[in-house]
């Protein structure tokens, strides 16, 4: 399909004008990005797993009832989604401690938390995506508290798909991010699931040896992202079966 007006690029994706009013191509690019943007390389064949991966769970979401923008995948690194308004808030769904939440508590990286939490963080990569409390979020019009009310719906169902998903294939869903945009239907609105739900986004721990095959193996310089991504798609049954994993990153400057 021939790619038209590019819309938007960000640091891992390109979206481009779709083939239809209300639509547009979502491209995976192969660039990771860590500490916003501080730390960059291109991952050879990441795109391509992120799609394919992200495919195989809007899809699910979709068939359980769970809207989201996804469409359908259009080839290995493009797929057709809805146009959404985004709401500005990153929703974050922790089930372990982890990252940030380990450090600004004191607390061991894969402590059970006593319930899955949600937190927000407003999407602005200068300032950091500061956690911002459901008042900011009022006050300053991002999103009414019937939009937080549906969004922590969405989100805690996001997570009990995505924990089951994965604890199938021995994997432990640490936590991970979601975005959330309007779609609007004459004057009726509807919250969905956007951006994507990828390992770029979730943190994903092997269930007997603690292995990480998340973002963290770029973080921390833990390892080969590329395999740590494969291993993901390789269990879940998504494997590209042209991709191969790069034996190391190739840095931006």
């Amino acid at each position: 399909m021939a790619r038209r007006k590019k819309i938007y690029e960000g640091k891992a994706k390109i979206l481009y004008e779709g083939p239809e009013p209300g639509t547009l191509v979502q491209y995976f690019k192969d660039d990771a990005t860590a500490f916003n943007a501080e730390k960059k390389a291109t991952i050879e064949g990441k795109g391509v797993l992120n799609n394919r991966l992200s495919e195989f769970f809007m899809t699910g979401l979709n068939q359980i009832g769970v809207p989201t923008h996804f469409l359908k995948r259009l080839n290995m690194r493009e797929q057709l989604v809805r146009s959404v308004e985004i709401i500005p808030l990153e929703v974050i769904v922790r089930n372990f401690a982890a990252g940030s939440m380990a450090k600004r508590l004191g607390l061991e990286e894969g402590q059970p938390l006593p319930r899955p939490i949600v937190e927000y963080s407003y999407k602005d990569d200068a300032l950091g995506d500061p956690l911002v409390p459901e008042e900011y979020i009022i006050a300053f019009g991002w999103a009414s508290q019937q939009d937080l009310d549906d969004i922590v719906a969405l989100a805690l169902r996001v997570n009990d798909f995505l924990s089951g998903v994965m604890y199938g294939v021995g994997i432990k869903l640490i936590d991970f991010k979601i975005e959330i945009g309007r779609v609007y239907d004459g004057d009726f609105m509807r919250l969905v699931v956007a951006d994507e739900i990828s390992p770029d986004s979730c943190r994903l721990w092997d269930m007997k040896t603690g292995r990480k095959l998340d973002k963290d193996v770029f973080r921390r310089d833990l390892g080969n992202l590329a395999e740590a991504y494969t291993e993901v798609a390789r269990r879940l049954g998504v494997m590209p079966s042209n991709v191969t994993p790069a034996s190391k990153p190739t840095l931006i400057n």
